[in-house]
């Protein structure tokens, strides 16, 4: 069930969603498919493992050549070598984390619970400040700047180095919004963030809108069916840019004019991956789907691993890689979809997206276990 939150009045959202969930539950949760049977042909080996604490939502590491960041719900920051699974550095903040981590390299953003955005430099804290609403997107950190969408639709940058606020934008807030990562990424010198079902472009210097386009329309008839906001996970290629709209659809839109090139009905709820030729998705039931990327032609579809609480996918040496509920990681061809391998975690949900990191491909269990993988 995803999460809804609503900025009107947090005890008629539980009260709804309550309802929500008491009217569209089946009897029985649908049974998850048994594990497929591999070929056996990529090969792939543990290499290293860590641990960052537990985690109850999907926060997202941010990578940078070897190093990556990552964060856990109760608090703790880390920045790893992928070559060794060993810690440049580890920060224990005061509270629970929200949304994490965005970086760049340098310095590293997350928000807590509490409605704080914090920015770290080399495993210590260079400042906090107070944001007006709490954020489920990881903090972005880019050309000195640190930019922030917070729950009430509000884009917010401010001074890398002070915490200065440099300006601030907001648009009109929906009865419920997605307690979900959503997208704000840079491209070129564009500040790209989803504002309900818009791609909307800002120039990162001021503020000012310069484009925006619509991705996905609302549908049916009752709140939640017409949440259509732009979720984490987008992928590039050039000034291709390919986005998913929750439960909505996908598109590939050029990423500098905003000039749609193809859309695609589509019933997922997370990001996506891709390479040159393909675009890859998990839908909600759990059917990993391969898409043209210039075209958005339909190229297979792989059906074995449905209701197994999939995660984000990655395209890794041919391979697409995705994480299920029960740890596993499932390797399948890019080319055909067909299963090629998998190999076990500590037996709790993959979370957030598997990473890729030099050779390396890292994964985050809920459990809070670091993997390290390579391939033979």
């Amino acid at each position: 069930m995803f999460f809804l939150k609503s900025v009107l009045s947090r005890v008629s959202a539980a009260a709804a969603l309550s309802m929500l969930i008491a009217c569209s539950s089946s009897p029985e949760k649908p049974k998850a498919s048994p594990l497929p049977v591999v070929s056996g042909s990529f090969k792939i080996q543990s290499v290293w493992r860590s641990q960052i604490g537990s985690t109850s939502t999907h926060l997202l590491t941010s990578v940078h050549g070897q190093h990556i960041a990552m964060a856990s719900t109760q608090g703790q920051l880390a920045l790893i070598d992928a070559q060794n699974g060993q810690d440049i550095w580890r920060l224990k903040l005061s509270a629970p984390i929200q949304a994490g981590v965005g970086g760049d390299g340098r310095r590293f953003a997350v928000v807590t619970q509490n409605n704080e955005l914090v920015v770290v430099e080399s495993g210590r804290i260079l400042w906090r400040h107070q944001l007006s609403a709490l954020s489920y997107t990881p903090p972005l950190v880019a050309g000195e700047r640190v930019f922030v969408l917070t729950g009430d639709r509000t884009v917010t940058a401010f001074d890398a180095e002070t915490g200065r606020r440099l300006w601030g934008q907001q648009r009109a807030t929906e009865p419920l919004l997605l307690r979900q990562a959503g997208l704000l990424i840079p491209m070129e010198d564009n500040l790209l963030v989803g504002l309900g079902g818009r791609l909307v472009s800002f120039n990162p210097m001021n503020g000012a809108v310069r484009w925006e386009t619509l991705i996905g329309s609302t549908r049916g008839t009752n709140e939640v069916e017409r949440l259509v906001d732009l979720v984490a996970g987008a992928s590039r290629q050039g000034q291709t840019l390919c986005v998913r709209s929750f439960q909505t659809s996908v598109a590939c839109l050029n990423g500098l004019n905003g000039r749609l090139n193809w859309t695609r009905p589509a019933q997922g709820h997370q990001g996506l991956d891709g390479s040159d030729n393909f675009l890859l998705g998990t839908e909600s039931d759990g059917k990993v789907l391969a898409w043209q990327r210039s075209s958005g032609t339909p190229l297979w579809a792989q059906e074995a691993l449905r209701f197994r609480g999939l995660s984000m996918p990655s395209s890794w040496k041919r391979q697409v890689v995705v994480g299920d509920q029960e740890g596993w990681i499932h390797f399948l061809g890019l080319e055909d979809g067909l299963p090629v391998q998998r190999v076990a975690t500590d037996g709790s949900a993959i979370m957030g997206k598997p990473m890729i990191v030099g050779q390396t491909l890292v994964v985050v269990t809920r459990a809070g276990s670091v993997f390290g993988f390579r391939s033979e």
